[in-house]
C-alpha cells in the first residue's frame, strides 16, 4: 500500500460516516491494509446547511454533492462515497462513478407510534417527509393526510416523531439498516406499491476517471449486478429529470442475463400517475432505463414535468 493515506471524503451525518466505513471496510479485507492506510475527510455540504426549506426550491440533489466534487476535483480527496439516490445525472467533467457496493434492500420504511401501515394510520394524519417522491405517493394511496416538510438527519426524524411532531414517517429502509436501527421499522412498503427512489439502498464511489492508483484499489470492491440495475435507473432518471421538482420513482431488478424495470412519474398531490414497465437482456441496461424514460415522457406530454 502507498505510504500516503487514502483519502475518502463524506458528508458528516452518522449514515453517511457508517457508508464510508463500510466502503474503508471492504477496501482493507479486499487488499489487507490496515485502518491507518485511510483517512476520512468529513466535507460539508449545501444540503447539510440549508434545513428550512425543501431541496427541490433551491438547487435539487447536486447540493449533497458539488463541494464533496469540488475537493475530488482539487485534490484534496482521493475517492467520495455517496448515497446512489443523491448523485445528478450529470457528473463534472474529469469524475466518475467508479464504484457500486453490493446493494441493500431497497423499500421505503414506515414508521410510526400510532399505525402499523400507512394505510391503517387514521384520517387526515400528519405525516414527515422531505421527499417529493414519497409525499406524492403517500398522497395517491391517502389523499386525506396531511404531508409536511421534514428535514434533518435519520436521527433528528426519529426524534420529531417521538416528540409527537408527526403521525408517521418514512425512510429508506437500506440507511436504517446500515445505521442497526432496523428495529424501528413499523413496516415496510412492498415496491409494488410505492416504488423507491432511483439508485436507493445503493453507495457508490466517485472518483477522478484517470486516478489509476485509486481505480485499481476501488475495481476489487465493485458489485457489478448493482451497476448493471443503477445503469439503467439513472439512464430513466436522465430522460425526465431536470430537477427534483418531479416525483419519481424506478427499480431494475435482474436475474440471470435478463433485467425487468418499472418506473413512475406522479404529479406532487398524487392526483396523476404515469407508469411505465420494460424487459429485456441485462446488456442492455441503459438503452432499456432510456426507453423506458423516453416512453413515460410521451406518455405523461410535455407539460406533466414542467408543471
Amino acid at each position: 500500500m502507498q505510504s500516503k493515506p487514502l483519502r475518502i471524503g463524506t458528508r458528516g451525518s452518522a449514515l453517511a460516516l457508517a457508508q464510508a466505513q463500510e466502503t474503508r471496510a471492504r477496501l482493507m479485507a479486499a487488499h489487507g491494509i490496515d485502518e491507518d492506510a485511510f483517512e476520512i475527510v468529513v466535507i460539508k455540504t449545501s444540503g447539510d446547511q440549508i434545513q428550512d426549506r425543501p431541496l427541490s426550491e433551491v438547487g435539487g440533489k447536486g447540493l449533497f454533492t458539488k463541494e464533496i466534487e469540488e475537493a475530488l476535483l482539487d485534490g484534496r480527496i482521493d475517492l467520495a462515497v455517496h448515497s446512489s439516490k443523491d448523485m445528478p445525472t450529470v457528473l463534472p467533467e474529469g469524475l466518475a462513478l467508479t464504484a457500486f457496493l453490493p446493494r441493500e434492500d431497497v423499500r421505503d420504511a414506515f414508521i410510526s407510534h400510532k399505525a402499523k401501515t400507512l394505510m391503517d394510520l387514521p384520517q387526515n394524519a400528519v405525516v414527515g417527509s422531505s421527499s417529493l417522491r414519497r409525499q406524492a405517493m403517500i398522497k395517491r394511496l391517502r389523499p386525506d393526510i396531511e404531508v409536511v416538510m421534514y428535514r434533518g438527519n435519520v436521527q433528528t426524524r426519529l426524534k420529531k416523531l417521538a416528540e409527537g411532531q408527526v403521525d408517521a414517517t418514512l425512510l429508506a429502509y437500506a440507511g436504517l439498516k446500515r445505521l442497526g436501527l432496523g428495529d424501528v421499522v413499523t413496516s415496510l412498503l412492498e415496491t409494488d406499491d410505492f416504488l423507491p427512489a432511483v439508485g436507493q439502498g445503493a453507495i457508490c464511489i466517485e472518483s477522478r476517471e484517470k486516478d489509476a492508483r485509486t481505480l485499481e484499489l476501488l475495481a476489487a470492491i465493485h458489485d457489478q449486478e448493482t451497476q448493471v440495475r443503477l445503469d439503467a435507473e439513472r439512464a430513466f432518471l436522465a430522460v425526465l429529470d431536470g430537477s427534483c421538482r418531479t416525483p419519481i420513482g424506478g427499480l431494475a431488478l435482474v436475474e440471470g442475463d435478463r433485467m425487468t424495470f418499472k418506473g413512475t412519474i406522479l404529479k406532487p398531490d398524487g392526483s396523476v400517475v404515469h407508469d411505465i414497465a420494460r424487459e429485456g437482456l441485462a446488456a442492455d441496461a441503459l438503452t432499456l432505463g432510456r426507453d423506458a424514460g423516453e416512453a413515460l415522457k410521451a406518455i405523461a406530454g410535455p407539460n406533466f414535468l414542467a408543471s
